[in-house]
């Protein structure tokens, strides 16, 4: 569960806070709009704002029901069932692999759904053979560390369709189909919301600025939390990676606290953007953060 509106406050104001900042600065403006965007008052040509940490506290709440109730819709059932059917009955991966509802299901669990229209590079990618530097995986983690990360999990390469085929990770597959699904839903409601939920689940996991970069939700809610302009991505890694670390402690990735006020802070800047982007009137409050502490000229 998300910390209370007066608590998320509280931490909006030392995660904003400028060392020798005083009321008046950028720093203390751009905290006093994300405490009025949790309290609803953020307002666009007039109304209230859609509250992104009311809906993620929800998110949160409801979770389990709200997953389990997706796997029941009609269409994702289908989905469900006939990828159920085809993992028990498929002779070889190269043959599993080409059936277009197991791809679409497996891909979109791996978080790979935007790979979809792919299918031959998936294809390939999934029956690589990961430990070998030179795979087609190992080549794709440099963009998207996702990949790398599904064809260790299946190891089709040389296990075949003996991990893909366990009970175990049919449910888990299936369960985390409905469940990519169910935060797309939530993104159609609350732009972001998805990958709050997502980074509150796995940022303790990472433990250097090259992983951040290596997955395309971390370095996202990173790099936009942080008020780093989209133009970074053009630099080096080594560059990106240093922007990062000057501004982010990420051992603090291991409390629990700091994780979900990070998250609040993230969602709150994306609503301000997408509040913004129709009337093109004003600064982001991503540049407003940026500007605050000096990362922008």
């Amino acid at each position: 569960m998300s910390a209370s509106l007066s608590g998320v406050a509280s931490n909006f104001s030392s995660l904003f806070a400028v060392q020798g900042a005083s009321n008046s600065s950028p720093a203390a403006a751009i905290s006093a709009i994300l405490v009025a965007s949790i309290s609803g008052t953020v307002a666009n040509n007039g109304a209230s704002a859609i509250n992104p940490i009311t809906a993620l506290s929800i998110a949160q709440h409801n979770q389990t029901t709200d997953i389990t109730n997706e796997a029941k819709q009609p269409q994702v059932l289908r989905d469900i069932t006939a990828f159920t059917a085809a993992v028990k009955n498929a002779k070889t991966p190269q043959e599993l692999l080409q059936n277009p509802t197991v791809l679409k299901v497996l891909l979109t669990a791996s978080g790979l759904g935007s790979q979809v229209g792919y299918p031959a590079l998936a294809q390939k990618a999934l029956l690589s053979d990961p430990s070998k530097s030179n795979s087609l995986a190992q080549q794709l983690s440099g963009s998207n560390a996702q990949w790398l990360s599904a064809a260790e999990t299946y190891n089709f390469a040389t296990k075949g369709l003996s991990v893909i085929q366990n009970p175990k990770v049919i449910s888990t597959i299936s369960n985390g189909y409905a469940e990519v699904l169910w935060r797309q839903s939530l993104d159609a409601q609350t732009p972001g919301l998805s990958n709050a939920l997502d980074f509150i689940q796995n940022a303790k996991t990472f433990t250097s600025a090259t992983q951040i970069l290596g997955d395309s939700v971390m370095r996202t809610v990173v790099t936009t939390a942080l008020g780093l302009p989209p133009q970074i991505a053009y630099q080096d890694v080594n560059t990106q990676a240093s922007a990062i670390t000057n501004r982010l402690d990420i051992s603090n990735f291991q409390k629990p606290s700091f994780v979900q006020s990070f998250a609040d802070r993230y969602l709150a800047i994306v609503q301000s953007q997408a509040q913004s982007q129709p009337s093109n009137s004003g600064s982001s409050i991503a540049s407003l953060a940026a500007q605050s502490m000096g990362l922008l000229a």
